[in-house]
């Protein structure tokens, strides 16, 4: 790898209302400024990881996944400490270094939602240090521990914090930040994180905290931050960064804030050297339905499917040369049972049999929208109620053993009653059940009508025409429903 500066706190699009980065944006900003790697850390989630590392891997450029997550003061569990500002959680940066820190990162980003979340997702030191195996941590911005401590003129504890780090992380793999917005605490905090690399032995590391990609487009990320918080951009009170310089800077850029600490810009491209993540694409990954017995997937899928024909279609005595509805149906049934069999997808239609019939028995209305109506072995399993030889249709629509891709079962609950369908699942199936966040970015038209307000001092029309016109395509702006 070489020399040049990698960029290892970037916040994507994916940090809602804050960030004003797209993935293809990022690594094409990698490219041109001839950067070998470059990492995301979007605060608290890590929605844009699967984007980024696929766009990076295919475009030659190393993705270095990571996350700033926010660390509770005392413990992630507490809900009462927290509530004013002056206690808010501290920021971590987190990089995954190999894939068993991916692992760990998923795991700590995870229980920060589930387990640790009041006002923001938080972890603790505690479950850090259970699942800190493949991680490089960085202290982060001016949010960090260490360099808070500094600016309350606290150096006995910034010095007593950094230790802590390195002991949970590993000297090697924990990193003090320094940072240069031109805000009032930069300096004081780069001459407290310098002394205290000299004092402790632990590497120095520059960064930029990145919000948008090029300088220009500060004044639509202003606009975005008004959207989140629902003010004007005449609002002196309104939040905003402070100084400036959000970008992503170039590898001459930093070199010349730096200069006084060359080797903190170089440490970049050898940390982001260290990141190599390899996700594996294609494997499945889906719960195991408990076969009742001795017997396998797809002899319990055909037991099924037969009582189901014969609940469906009642009795319809022995295969006779004048009885061909029976050798349809049958030979129907079979030809999906082998394409079941062959694709490997027995278990999939088991689990879903499974909890489709727990919700009509438990008086839930279902329904299933889809081309899973084309099949005759989920129309026997109560799944549909489509007849498909009624309607002719055809079951290759929904599982093509010439292309193979999971099938989906579009399947709707009732919208009060879905708990329950859930709570279901996570019993029989504890840690395989999850939730999934759909993003819709913002089009041109809705960003000016959401940017436009009644106020004549922020002339907003004017600003959300820049704001558009910082990405040509659309501003990235998510919002999740």
């Amino acid at each position: 790898m070489n020399r040049n500066f990698v960029h290892l706190h970037l916040h994507t699009s994916y940090s809602l209302h804050d960030g004003a980065c797209r993935p293809e944006d990022v690594v094409q900003a990698a490219i041109d400024n001839d950067m070998p790697a470059v990492a995301i850390t979007d605060h608290g989630v890590m929605h844009g990881v699967i984007d980024f590392y696929k766009i990076a891997r295919r475009r030659g450029v190393r993705p270095v996944i990571g996350c700033e997550v926010y660390v509770a003061r005392s413990s992630r569990l507490d809900r009462k400490n927290e509530e004013a500002g002056t206690a808010r959680p501290h920021h971590l940066i987190l990089l995954a270094e190999t894939d068993q820190g991916y692992l760990n990162l998923m795991q700590l980003v995870t229980s920060s939602h589930l387990e640790g979340f009041h006002l923001k997702p938080r972890i603790d030191k505690e479950i850090l240090a259970a699942h800190s195996k493949g991680l490089i941590a960085l202290s982060a911005c001016e949010e960090g521990e260490i360099a808070s401590h500094i600016v309350n003129n606290d150096y006995r504890s910034a010095l007593r914090a950094s230790f802590e780090h390195a002991e949970i992380l590993g000297k090697d793999n924990f990193f003090l930040e320094i940072q240069s917005h031109g805000t009032e605490n930069d300096k004081k905090i780069n001459e407290g994180m310098s002394k205290l690399a000299s004092e402790t032995g632990i590497g120095l590391v520059a960064t930029n905290n990145v919000h948008y990609i090029r300088e220009e487009h500060s004044d639509a990320h202003a606009v975005l931050m008004c959207l989140k918080s629902q003010t004007v951009m005449s609002d002196p009170n309104r939040p905003r960064f402070q100084g400036g310089g959000y970008h992503f800077k170039s590898t001459a850029d930093m070199r010349a804030l730096f200069a006084w600490a060359p080797h903190a810009v170089t440490l970049t491209s050898e940390i982001a050297g260290r990141c190599d993540v390899q996700i594996r694409f294609g494997d499945m990954h889906f719960p195991a339905f408990p076969v009742p017995g001795c017997g396998t997937a797809r002899s319990y899928l055909e037991t099924l499917c037969a009582t189901g024909l014969h609940d469906r279609y009642g009795e319809m005595g022995p295969v006779t040369p004048g009885n061909h509805r029976k050798k349809e149906i049958l030979d129907r049934a079979r030809h999906e049972l082998d394409i079941i069999q062959q694709t490997g997808f027995a278990n999939y239609f088991l689990v879903v049999w499974d909890f489709v019939q727990f919700a009509r028995q438990s008086g839930i209305p279902v329904g299933l929208r889809g081309a899973g109506g084309s099949s005759i072995v989920a129309f026997a399993l109560g799944i549909t109620e489509i007849d498909p030889l009624r309607y002719d249709l055809v079951f290759e629509g929904f599982l093509n053993p010439d292309r193979i891709v999971p099938p989906d079962f579009d399947v709707d609950f009732c919208q009060t009653r879905r708990g329950e369908v859930i709570s279901y699942l996570r019993g029989k199936y504890p840690g395989r059940v999850a939730h999934i966040a759909s993003f819709s970015p913002y089009s041109a038209r809705v960003a000016v009508r959401d940017a436009t307000v009644e106020d004549v001092n922020a002339q907003p029309s004017e600003v959300s025409i820049r704001m558009i016109r910082a990405s040509p395509s659309g501003s990235r702006i998510e919002s999740s429903r």
